[in-house]
């Protein structure tokens, strides 16, 4: 089946680097938009060369764009970028406030001969008393109380994913296609922002409501209160961890019958959720036991026959062989720089059946500058000379 573009025909002009920004860059490529990367000359984004738990960032969300490797700080490199921000739909940028109004492609300098672009700033903080702050995905998730709720009482763990740093990008795609499908009525872009440390105050609201309505501030998560009669995690004889719940009243008597527990289930005082979460203390050693008869597929085969909600206590190299990713498209094929394959996951989306991406491999720093300055105009002798001056590189 083909992959949907329901973008193709938008422009997106992209000075990214690190998570959020390439987030909102790969969505948008993947929808069908033509992305353009503009990357620093002569080696590229940094981000492509970043080691330890930043290696696989730019392999990750660097997919399916043209890469322009230029050097801005030459007239003629600027005066080529401005030339491909004046037929641009997009722009998405995520560096220091006033980095792109200093270079002359901020939004009120570029929209005056582009009144139509849509102008998306990924910042930290949007603006306010903290907007001059330098932000990273850990420094919000610390401030907005996730690494909190995450770790143990005095101990808070960042989220074990760049959780806010993808989701910011996210919500920079909201605002991007609200703003396009306002320019269909007014021929007008406009400047959109998206910030991480409202991103992470957002995924707090859950937390902040809670504390309002019961006047009591929830613990993290390591040691909630629990909500649920049965919602853990359980060893089984293989060795193995699946997570099981049960969380409804007609989900109990089945479990209890399916796992000989049938005496659990005829106690009096276990009839409502209320009562069992209450007893945890007794009920869930027993059910331990009871589940620990079991190897980890036959405990997954039956509770999926039961319709039970559980999961393996899986790892994230382990969904390289997902059937669910593999029978659903759920992995989008590319090819590496260095010439290996790897199948990376698509958008957690359908459209009209068919998943979007597979919009192309990653591209070797500037290796479209030829073509895009061609399109731009430039001659063959003219291209030749940006690069022997160093303004075009790769």
């Amino acid at each position: 089946m083909t992959s949907p573009t329901p973008l193709a025909g938008i422009r997106v002009l992209e000075f990214t680097h690190m998570v959020m920004g390439p987030t909102a860059g790969m969505t948008l490529a993947d929808l069908g938009a033509e992305v353009i990367k503009v990357e620093p000359a002569p080696e590229g984004d940094s981000t492509r060369r970043l080691t330890g738990s930043g290696t696989g960032f730019y392999a990750a969300f660097g997919r399916g764009r043209r890469s322009l490797c230029v050097d801005l700080k030459q007239p003629e490199g600027l005066a080529l970028v401005r030339k491909l921000a004046a037929r641009a739909d997009v722009l998405i940028e995520n560096f220091r406030p006033g980095a792109m109004a200093r270079l002359g492609l901020g939004f009120s300098q570029l929209s005056g001969t582009n009144p139509g672009l849509v102008y998306c700033s990924c910042k930290g903080f949007l603006p306010g008393p903290y907007e001059h702050r330098t932000a990273l995905d850990e420094v919000v998730q610390m401030m907005g109380g996730l690494a909190y709720m995450t770790g143990l009482e005095g101990r808070p763990l960042r989220a074990g994913s760049s959780v806010i740093d993808i989701m910011g990008g996210l919500s920079a795609v909201i605002g991007i296609l609200a703003a396009l499908s306002e320019r269909q009525r007014t021929g007008l872009g406009g400047e959109i922002q998206a910030g991480l440390f409202e991103t992470v105050a957002l995924l707090m609201a859950q937390h902040m409501a809670q504390t309002k309505i019961t006047g009591e501030a929830p613990p993290p998560m390591s040691v909630r209160r629990p909500a649920w009669p049965v919602y853990d995690i359980f060893a089984t004889a293989d060795g193995g961890q699946v997570f099981v719940g049960v969380v409804t009243d007609t989900q109990w008597p089945a479990f209890c019958a399916a796992f000989g527990l049938e005496d659990l289930a005829a106690d009096a005082s276990l009839a409502t959720k209320q009562q069992r979460v209450a007893a945890r203390e007794r009920t869930i050693p027993r059910i331990a036991a009871a589940l620990a008869a079991y190897t980890k597929p036959d405990l997954m085969a039956k509770c999926e026959a039961l319709g039970l909600p559980f999961a393996p206590i899986g790892k994230p190299a382990e969904l390289f062989e997902d059937p669910h990713l593999l029978g659903s498209g759920g992995l989008v094929p590319l090819t590496l720089p260095d010439g290996s394959a790897i199948a990376l996951p698509a958008l957690p989306i359908s459209v009209d059946g068919a998943r979007p991406g597979g919009t192309g491999d990653l591209r070797a720093p500037g290796a479209d500058g030829d073509s895009i300055a061609a399109e731009l105009g430039y001659s063959a002798a003219e291209i030749a000379a940006l690069r022997e001056a160093g303004v075009l590189a790769g």
